[in-house]
């Protein structure tokens, strides 16, 4: 096996790990995508590779400008702080540790909703925009994770026309 195809299959466990990634916060999501498609290009050392990254950085970049737009301007409408999102993900970090495989999400759904409802002193408008602020953040994953789809894709048909063409 030559470095090439070595690096062709690092690159794409790297890839899988990163589109993981996004849906599943503990892992590297785009950015890991991103430098691998750079790695790969890299190796390759030719104007395919270079293509194929300018091509996948695209998309990533679209992806990444898209959850945070989206997620962004559902929080803004809703006038939900970030205060709330961050006490969310350190109430997710916690509960990573304390409760196995499900903490991370049950954590980040408790310190969303326990900070809402500190500011909104009201159960029912607290569950509102905890919710309204869980389908914004599902919507922006959905969309980055759309576009690494697309980054990892175009890597794929780079991949194929490189060795059936080398």
């Amino acid at each position: 096996m030559d470095a090439q195809i070595i690096w062709t299959i690092i690159c794409g466990l790297a890839i899988a790990v990163g589109a993981a990634g996004i849906i599943i916060p503990v892992l590297p999501g785009s950015i890991l995508i991103a430098v691998s498609l750079f790695v790969w290009a890299l190796v390759l050392g030719s104007p395919l590779g270079w293509v194929i990254f300018g091509i996948g950085l695209l998309f990533v970049a679209a992806g990444m400008v898209s959850s945070a737009v989206l997620t962004g301007r559902v929080m803004k409408e809703r006038s939900i702080p970030g205060r709330s999102v961050l006490i969310g993900v350190v109430l997710g970090v916690v509960g990573f540790f304390v409760i196995p495989v499900v903490g991370l999400l049950v954590g980040f759904v408790l310190g969303l909703f326990l900070s809402e409802f500190a500011r909104k002193k009201e159960v029912g408008p607290a569950i509102s925009s905890s919710l309204a602020a869980l389908r914004a953040m599902g919507l922006g994953i959905l969309a980055e994770f759309g576009f690494a789809a697309m980054a990892a894709g175009t890597w794929v048909t780079g991949v194929l026309i490189y060795f059936v063409n080398r």
